[in-house]
């Protein structure tokens, strides 16, 4: 293999010195190995992608993964009390404990189990026990193959699962501090596995809607449960002498299966309640409608109340206003009596003035006659109208006028026909 190398830039070969000389080049043999390598191949060999390829990498690695978190299945070490249990008193017994799976109970794959098993029975089988000197310990044996038998068979291992208290997560006590939803989250999702119905709702969190809390207790409200009690049944006996028997034992177990699924169900009700009474979402939400209606009767009484308000200011505007024309007519009628007072002291002070006159200017040099100028002035000034009073009193205030002014005045009633020439005695002509 040859390698030509670039030329230097134009104007740096003066510079150029070398400081050694180049290797002479040796051949070297390149052989295809490496996991690259074997990954090229593989894809290159089976048509496969990139994308396909990694894909299956990651398959493989996961299955890689879970193979090795169950290399310590059925480790697990059991009691002494355990191990000597009596097989013919198997039902007791802890049958996944039996197994070494107490920590994945019904979590446990088939799979699981039967690996499980495997390394029961090479840890326990009877011929090792006599090896090791333990010639009667092969009880515990027996309970191993009941356990695979029934975590082996769907039917049996679901009645199992039924009344499996140890796979049971208790509710916090009552009365207790406590994270609602950290202690019953956990309680929610064992009880769930029993529903019927599935997917389970979730408990949730704090800043779940009410929608979604309302959700997940309706449907705890009509839970329906699997779990069937068969598994507590009493051995019904096989001798067919006795078939009364017989039949008594099988009603017995119904009846207390019947008894079992209401005391479950009961459980189940006082469970939901409980969680329901103590969940902090439901005392936001009833504080929430609390407020929402005392608002919605704040709005619906406002009209009322408005209403109110307008007849009490309405009421108030008409006492004022009939308080204010009170006032008025009582200002009125007493400035209208005022007035009138007025008018009469000025109508009698225009009389006096009248009659003043005559008498203050001598009766008009005709003293002789003054009863019957008195007679006159006194005829005149009850025909006189307010104004001519008014007129005719100004006019008399001039001595020289006074007379002028009185007989012009009774030529004015005459003409007019208020007045008749023949009453009047002095001022007729």
């Amino acid at each position: 293999m040859s390698i030509t190398l670039p030329a230097l830039p134009s104007g740096k070969t003066d510079s150029f010195k070398a400081h050694g000389k180049y290797s002479s080049p040796n051949r070297r043999p390149i052989e295809p190995v490496g996991r690259h390598f074997l990954a090229h191949a593989s894809r290159t060999l089976r048509g496969h992608t990139w994308s396909e390829y990694e894909k299956l990498e990651a398959e493989r690695n996961v299955k890689q993964i879970e193979t090795n978190e169950d290399e310590d299945l059925g480790d697990e070490e059991q009691s002494e009390e355990l191990l000597a249990h009596d097989p013919r008193e198997w039902k007791t017994a802890d049958l996944y404990a039996v197994l070494g799976l107490s920590n994945l109970r019904w979590r446990a794959t088939e799979d699981q189990i039967r690996r499980a098993h495997r390394k029961q029975v090479l840890k326990h089988h009877p011929d090792k026990k006599s090896a090791s000197g333990g010639l009667d310990q092969d009880g515990f044996f027996k309970i191993i193959q009941k356990s695979l038998e029934i975590m082996t068979d769907s039917v049996k291992r679901q009645q199992y699962d039924s009344v499996d208290e140890n796979a049971n997560i208790l509710p916090p006590a009552p009365k207790t501090q406590y994270d609602f939803f950290e202690a019953w989250g956990p309680v929610f999702e064992s009880e769930g596995r029993f529903s019927k119905k599935q997917p389970v709702p979730s408990l949730g969190t704090l800043e779940s809607s009410q929608a979604d809390v309302d959700k997940f207790y309706q449907f705890w409200g009509k839970f329906d449960s699997w779990k069937t009690f068969e598994f507590k049944d009493e051995d019904v006996p096989d001798d067919t002498a006795n078939r009364d028997h017989k039949r008594y034992i099988e009603r017995k177990n119904i009846s207390n299966r019947k008894k079992l699924k209401q005391e479950d169900n009961k459980r189940v009700i006082d469970l939901v309640e409980r969680a329901h009474n103590e969940d902090p979402r439901i005392k936001l939400f009833k504080e929430a409608a609390k407020k929402e209606k005392e608002r919605k009767k704040w709005e619906r009484e406002a009209g009322s109340r408005q209403a109110a308000e307008e007849a009490a200011r309405k009421k108030a505007e008409e006492e004022a206003a009939a308080k204010k024309a009170a006032e008025e007519a009582a200002s009125t009628k007493a400035n209208s009596k005022k007035a009138k007072e007025a008018a009469k002291a000025a109508k009698k002070k225009n009389k006096r003035a009248i009659r003043g006159a005559a008498k203050d200017n001598d009766y008009f040099g005709d003293s002789a006659k003054a009863a019957d100028i008195d007679a006159d002035i006194d005829l005149l000034i009850e025909s006189f109208s307010d104004a001519q009073l008014v007129d005719v009193a100004g006019k008399v205030a001039d001595a020289s006028a006074a007379k002028a002014a009185i007989q012009s005045a009774a030529s004015e009633l005459i003409g007019a026909g208020k007045l008749s020439a023949s009453t009047l005695k002095y001022f007729s002509a």
